[in-house]
């Protein structure tokens, strides 16, 4: 019997901004682009909304929709194997560019909890980024293949109900929400957050900031060297 099995608990964990200190897919389509994977011209697509974002004139969110639609536009005819091979190479130069405090919450929670990670991004780099951070069990978007290649059709997109997801898991492995913890930082994982009996709103964006304050969820911010609560 498996040490997981013996916990009763779950916590349910975001990535994207909330472990990882940047988009898992963003960092793959980039190095899908420098490996000659993708085509250069994606980087330019990308261009007018990342500067938006940076510039504060336009929102992260519109860039990360951004990345999310050329790469599903690129993804046709693509080699799985090419996929995997460049995934490997960004999480073993990324591997530690996560938040402070969500690696000590993991590691603090991991003896009683069973961890669950959510990503929007594709499960080929969320495996990769797995199999350095452990958790029992980690989805992503999920494309369809055929003969080695991806026919560009999406099969799975857990990040459009997250609540859906975690519900689907509780109920395969028997478990129950109490004493669990959630940690999210966008507005997606308001769902999940509000099913959790410890929510943490871990450097939300302004939407979920929101409705951290209204609903008396904890925040939490990390910034630079410092970790605080509001």
């Amino acid at each position: 019997m498996s040490k997981s099995s013996h916990k009763h608990k779950v916590a349910v964990f975001d990535i994207d901004g909330t472990i990882f200190r940047s988009s898992l897919q963003r960092e793959l389509i980039m190095a899908l682009v420098r490996y000659d994977v993708f085509p250069a011209i994606v980087k330019k697509e990308l261009e007018q909304n990342y500067f938006s974002w940076v510039n504060r004139h336009g929102s992260y969110e519109d860039y990360i929709m951004q990345v999310v639609r050329s790469y599903e536009k690129r993804i046709a005819g693509v080699s799985v194997e090419d996929v995997r091979r460049v995934a490997q190479i960004v999480i073993g130069q990324q591997k530690s560019r996560v938040y402070t405090y969500t690696r000590e919450l993991i590691e603090k929670l991991r003896p009683t909890h069973r961890l669950v990670a959510i990503s929007g991004s594709p499960i080929e780099i969320v495996q990769e980024f797995n199999a350095f951070y452990k958790f029992d069990v980690a989805y992503g978007m999920v494309f369809q293949t055929h003969d080695g290649r991806y026919t560009g059709e999406v099969l799975e997109v857990p990040i459009r109900d997250k609540r859906a997801v975690l519900a689907r898991y509780l109920k395969e492995q028997g478990l129950k929400l109490a004493g669990s913890v959630g940690v999210g930082d966008g507005e997606s994982d308001a769902p999940f957050l509000e099913a959790v009996a410890r929510p943490i709103c871990f450097n939300p964006n302004r939407n979920l900031y929101k409705i951290a304050k209204r609903k008396g969820w904890d925040i939490v911010v990390e910034r630079k060297d410092v970790i605080y609560e509001l």
